[in-house]
């Protein structure tokens, strides 16, 4: 197979994640003050939202990374 193929079923995969789901969250630490032995910790977590345009876009060019000629 094609690495441009390859890459383009990558793209439209992910693409298609992006959409379904609407983005992805992760839980951040971050240490807020240390004395001495006593660490105070925040466990802070944060939403990524993934734009419509940016799946669309990763869908479109999969398509057309797909459909180019071989040469």
């Amino acid at each position: 197979m094609n690495p441009l193929k390859t890459v383009g079923i990558i793209l439209i995969v992910a693409g298609v994640i992006g959409l379904a789901t609407g983005g992805f969250s992760y839980t951040k630490e971050t240490h807020k003050a240390d004395l001495g032995p006593i660490n105070i910790a925040v466990e802070d977590k944060q939403q990524v939202n993934i734009p419509l345009w940016a799946g669309l876009g990763a869908i479109v060019v999969g398509v057309v990374l797909l459909v180019l000629p071989r040469k």
